[in-house]
């Protein structure tokens, strides 16, 4: 039975939620959207097709990457089963590869509709499951690079929630949950005064 794997790649661009699409260039559905994935190799795991995808699509390898749920036959495809990943990088560390012959591209998850395969809908699982990993795990530290204000960490937060949150309660949850600690550096940003450095305590997913 042929079996494909499927990333949902998610980053943070202009303060929304986005995901890596790619406008395919074959038959089924040539000139739509969808999420990148093939269909895995002889001899090779499903996690390590998911891995070399990644590198392939985003430059980068060393993020949170987890098996998000196995779909039946979604659209025309050849695969009779597809296992999804989901993953989440640092908008400023990927590279979208330029010599394919389909066209990648970042785009806003809200909204998405009408995707090759039915995507939209893997897509909206996705964010579902990572709007509640927030509650219980430290998985916002692949969406940050390793030094970052509090600011910056709060607009992340925002973005993938799609809500405003208060400054003052967001600050003190992240602090007394132990999920950063200070650098002892700053950051001068605009005419106000500097803003304090911090890190994730650790940078591999743990449950809170």
């Amino acid at each position: 039975m042929p079996v494909a794997v499927v990333l949902v790649i998610l980053t943070v661009v202009q303060e929304q939620l986005s995901v890596l699409l790619i406008e395919r260039a074959a038959e089924p559905y040539a000139g739509e959207w969808a999420l990148p994935g093939g269909l895995l190799l002889p001899e090779e795991t499903l996690d390590g097709a998911a891995t070399r995808k990644l590198a392939d699509e985003t430059g980068v390898s060393d993020v949170f990457l987890e098996q998000l749920f196995t779909f039946d036959r979604l659209g025309e495809g050849r695969a009779e089963a597809i296992i999804t990943y989901f993953a989440l990088v640092d908008f400023a560390r990927t590279r979208l590869r330029g010599d394919l012959e389909w066209r990648p591209a970042w785009q806003p998850v809200r909204g998405l509709e009408g995707l090759a395969f039915h995507n939209e809908e893997i897509i909206r699982y996705a964010a579902v499951r990572l709007r509640n990993k927030l509650e219980y795990t430290n998985v916002g530290y692949s969406l940050l690079p390793p030094r970052f204000t509090l600011t910056q960490m709060q607009k992340v937060y925002e973005a993938i929630l799609g809500e405003k949150l208060d400054k003052r309660n967001f600050r003190k949850r992240v602090l007394g949950l132990g999920l950063v600690k200070e650098t002892g550096q700053a950051v001068r940003q605009g005419p106000f005064r500097p803003a304090m450095l911090y890190e994730f305590t650790r940078r591999e997913p743990m449950i809170l």
